[in-house]
């Protein structure tokens, strides 16, 4: 069966500029969920599952405000906030899936298309390891050649070596046969971290995420074990530390208006 869901095999990069130099390199896969073939996924595959126990699955409960089946409304009222009118809404998710019941998404992106299938925005859902969730919400205005890039202030503590007062400038090569997630992370003495996910895409069956589960094992779980061996080296080489600062609410959202859309450092 054909779905506009797919699974994304690639590698996930950052580049730390300063005040020491650090990099990393790991081979992930993830999933790009269309919400609305989430029963029929639940139904049809048998190594995945929706709201319940499964080799992978996906749990509402992970996202948005944790409510079971109200995902895709979610999204819908922050378009709607944000004065964004979609007719005919579709939702597509890219994010790491429970596997064996664990889970961590440091970064969920909803690509949000109307019935005629143009990208009109795009909801960056940020979580640290805090349980604290901070969701972006910016229009879509595609440059010539189909890539997406915009600014925006960082609004939620992240990691204890990076400080709050900075800028995400992004860049989308939005899922097609490949995919790109970018971001150049700077503060007020320019680029201090460069982090992305590159990847091609695969069918989604039964088959396919059999072999993605033989090839990444219990990949989120090292997700969670690279976070924090990284963060032993970066301690190692003395970048500064920088106390976590709590969110005002765990679950917080911002609309990005339409002048912060054009990004002011390439990628």
């Amino acid at each position: 069966m054909s779905w506009t869901s797919a699974l994304f095999t690639g590698e996930v990069v950052h580049h730390r500029h300063r005040p020491k130099k650090h990099s990393l390199r790991y081979k992930v896969f993830t999933l790009l969920i269309d919400l609305d073939e989430l029963p029929l996924l639940d139904q049809k595959l048998r190594l995945f599952g929706h709201n319940r126990a499964a080799f992978l699955s996906v749990h509402d409960k992970d996202h948005g405000l944790g409510e079971t089946g109200e995902l895709k409304n979610w999204v819908a009222r922050h378009l709607t906030d944000a004065g964004l009118t979609i007719a005919d809404l579709r939702v597509t998710m890219l994010c790491y899936p429970r596997i064996f019941g664990y889970v961590f998404n440091p970064l969920t992106v909803y690509f949000c298309h109307s019935g005629n299938g143009d990208l009109e925005a795009i909801l960056y859902e940020v979580e640290n390891t805090f349980h604290e969730r901070h969701t972006y919400i910016i229009p879509a205005t595609p440059n010539a050649d189909g890539s997406l890039s915009h600014s925006c202030a960082k609004e939620m503590y992240v990691s204890p070596f990076v400080p709050m007062e900075c800028q995400y400038h992004f860049k989308i090569l939005p899922p097609t046969d490949k995919i790109l997630v970018a971001i150049n992370e700077t503060d007020e003495d320019g680029a201090l971290l460069y982090a992305a996910f590159s990847g091609r895409r695969q069918a989604l069956s039964d088959k396919a995420l059999l072999k993605t589960l033989m090839t990444y094992p219990l990949m989120t779980l090292k997700v969670m074990g690279a976070i924090h061996w990284e963060a032993l080296k970066l301690w190692a080489k003395g970048v500064p530390l920088y106390r976590h600062r709590k969110a005002e609410k765990p679950i917080a959202s911002s609309i990005i208006s339409s002048e912060a859309i054009s990004a002011k450092a390439p990628l």
